[in-house]
């Protein structure tokens, strides 16, 4: 049996030729996506396989948080200046894109977690394991999606023609998203409190994020969610799914442009990370 060769991989033998570490992320994106697809079903499969509700959680959970931001308006403990929706529509379609956005964030982390046995046992492109979670949460947000225009119907919302862009503005809260999460990994590997620390930084988030508030008209709020990126991927899908024009679009495309460059970096830094994560791991 001949022995096949040893190849160590170092921060400095990587960037030492950018172009062969571009070619060998693709190639390794593209080997790893029939593992990927297959991850992706067992996880979906073992998610709703023992659930008596099954797929409705997709909407109850967001259900539930629309009904308790109602019940604080109505009772008057908060207070909601007018939307241009109304503010049980407003709130509800919020909260679903919100619930697609957290799902992309919290992917890369629980998913290469959950395969930490695996990594420290098999060589196989670690790709797949954000791959697999993205297919997740793209299954996820169609769910969503289906029960949105539903709920929207039965309130008397008209998508209108905006509808057939939806797609674009859920791959476009799937990939800010996964890049943020993408960022986090390699660190919440390392310390556990990372990933406890998620939920508490993307509830602030949210409120700096017109999910449940409509946008301040001035002021230090008016600041914080004009400067938040994650605030035209909301107003933009909500635009499109009550049949308003999009009042962000310029804003929107900027913010998919620069991501796309943050995922490849962020990418990068997965890549690097990953070989001595695994080590620790093994260790």
């Amino acid at each position: 049996m001949t022995e096949q060769p040893i190849t160590i991989y170092t921060p400095e033998s990587v960037l030492a030729n950018p172009r062969k570490m571009l070619r060998d992320m693709f190639y390794d994106l593209a080997a790893g996506r029939e593992l990927a697809w297959r991850l992706a079903v067992r996880d979906i499969s073992a998610q709703y396989r023992q659930t008596l509700l099954g797929f409705l959680w997709a909407l109850i959970l967001p259900l539930a948080n629309t009904l308790v931001w109602l019940f604080l308006s109505e009772s008057g403990v908060i207070s909601i200046k007018e939307t241009v929706l109304p503010y049980p529509v407003y709130v509800f379609v919020g909260t679903m894109l919100w619930s697609i956005f957290m799902d992309a964030v919290n992917a890369p982390l629980q998913g290469t977690t959950a395969s930490k046995s695996m990594l420290a046992k098999i060589n196989f492109p670690r790709e797949a394991i954000i791959v697999s979670g993205v297919y997740q949460t793209i299954f996820s947000a169609c769910i969503k999606l289906v029960l949105v225009l539903i709920a929207i119907a039965i309130l008397g919302i008209t998508p209108g023609w905006g509808v057939l862009f939806i797609p674009f503005a859920l791959l476009s809260l799937i990939m800010v998203g996964t890049a943020i999460g993408l960022l986090i990994t390699p660190i919440g590997l390392l310390y556990n409190d990372v990933g406890k620390a998620i939920p508490l930084l993307m509830q602030f988030m949210m409120y700096i994020t017109p999910v449940v508030f409509p946008m301040p008209k001035e002021g230090l709020a008016a600041k914080l969610f004009i400067f938040n990126p994650i605030t035209p991927l909301i107003l933009t899908g909500r635009d499109l799914l009550t049949g308003k024009v999009p009042e962000f679009l310029s804003y929107f495309i900027a913010v998919n442009l620069v991501t796309v460059m943050l995922f490849l970096v962020v990418w990068i830094i997965y890549r690097l990370a990953m070989p001595i994560l695994i080590e620790r791991m093994s260790a």
